[in-house]
């Protein structure tokens, strides 16, 4: 029997505001993280080539500029670097290409996108039908923004879940060779997927985070229980030192 496994992977480091708890931040990639990007491309040819597992075309992305533009790097690394995969003896003959999907976006914060924390925070005290939230907000996965189009992070988690389930299950049921699946995403909703998936505990979601563009692999089974079982790949381990977990 065929295997699906899907490859996730945080997007690349970008140019991101300071202390601005937004998924909708329109701006690019740093020269750091184009070659974060460049180095996720080969760990994912060599993931395959050891596993022989061929590579789907589509590379998945969310529609922020720094996904695309990581998921962009990581198909011309494939189309530049194709090589004989052992389940086909001869490289791939598909053009890798980057395909946004609007649903696995990081947690929306509505209104109140794009705005400081302090912003954020000024502008509830100014409103009198909303209370100041209590200090952490940002990371409690079950707070939602009173603002119109805000979700909590735990409803972030479960619209990415419902996405790759929906993206993989007909892939899983009609490939004809084992396949690796690239996703890139955002860390938060990702984490909180991950728990609702069944492949990380509740706990772990503020103790662990995800490396830029280093993969994290999954099989994936329709119909199985569960459906979901990490393979390989290594969170990254939180640390007192860290800046307190943001949406991204």
């Amino acid at each position: 029997m065929n295997s699906l496994v899907m490859a996730f992977l945080r997007h690349s480091d970008y140019h991101q505001r300071p202390d601005t708890p937004s998924a909708l931040q329109p701006w690019g990639l740093t020269d750091k993280g184009r070659e974060q990007a460049r180095a996720g491309a080969h760990n994912l040819m060599d993931w395959a080539k050891a596993q022989g597992f061929i590579l789907d075309p589509a590379i998945v992305c969310s529609t922020s500029l720094r996904a695309w533009q990581t998921a962009q790097i990581i198909a011309t690394e494939l189309n530049q670097n194709k090589a004989p995969f052992p389940v086909t003896g001869r490289a791939t003959d598909q053009v890798f290409h980057p395909v946004s999907l609007l649903p696995l976006h990081e947690r929306s914060v509505g209104a109140a996108a794009n705005l400081t924390l302090d912003e954020i925070e000024q502008a509830l005290a100014a409103d009198p039908r909303h209370a100041v939230p209590a200090p952490g907000w940002k990371s409690d996965s079950h707070y939602c923004l009173p603002f119109e189009g805000a979700e909590s992070l735990i409803q972030a988690g479960h619209r990415v879940k419902t996405a790759l389930e929906t993206l993989c299950q007909p892939l899983a049921e009609n490939i004809q060779a084992n396949t690796l699946k690239v996703v890139i995403g955002h860390g938060a909703s990702f984490r909180h997927a991950a728990y609702l998936m069944g492949v990380l505990r509740f706990e772990d979601i503020h103790q662990l985070s995800l490396y830029h563009a280093r993969p994290l692999l999954f099989r994936y089974t329709p119909g199985q229980n569960p459906a979901w079982v990490q393979l390989s790949g290594q969170w990254k381990q939180r640390t007192a030192s860290d800046p307190s977990p943001t949406p991204d």
